[in-house]
């Protein structure tokens, strides 16, 4: 049996920086959403929901990386709030589509306003060209450790992105 590599020191390892830049930008978006009684999984719920509007639980838990349990936990403060609306029943299975409120789209208005400003600090040591290297760089890392769809070709749209 062979031996693997090891990570190596710390500050050289791309997996442990990664993380480090993704802790200080929830830190930083959690600072920013606080004056707005938002968390980030509520803002990214939001964000998503303007986007895409009358995805199920299921559907938004998966486009903000969180469990079903947690989005319904999240839907329903939104919904307490006013921010969010669904139907009491489903149309059909156990689906309730949600969308937001007007009063939710003044709220996501600040609140994506907060997001980008934190957004902007973090990339303002970047030129507009290694900005967008970035993200396509970024893009490429996620990609590589995604199980892909079947028919879906690597960095392809995803079926919901299709439809």
């Amino acid at each position: 049996m062979s031996q693997g590599e090891p990570v190596g020191h710390l500050d050289q390892a791309v997996g442990y920086v990664l993380k480090q830049a993704a802790t200080a930008l929830r830190t930083a978006m959690d600072a920013a959403l606080r004056p707005l009684d938002l968390t980030v999984p509520q803002y990214s719920c939001l964000e998503v929901l303007s986007q895409q509007p009358g995805l199920s639980n299921a559907e938004l838990a998966r486009a903000t990386f969180v469990t079903r349990q947690s989005m319904n936990l999240v839907l329903r403060g939104l919904q307490d709030r006013g921010l969010v609306a669904r139907p009491a029943t489903a149309d059909h299975g156990r689906a309730r589509p949600s969308r937001l409120t007007p009063t939710g789209r003044t709220h996501l208005l600040a609140a994506s306003t907060a997001v980008r400003a934190v957004e902007k600090r973090m990339l303002a040591p970047f030129s507009a060209a290694q900005q967008s290297r970035l993200l396509h760089d970024l893009t490429s890392c996620a990609a590589a450790l995604t199980p892909q769809e079947p028919g879906r070709s690597p960095g392809g749209p995803t079926r919901m992105e299709r439809e």
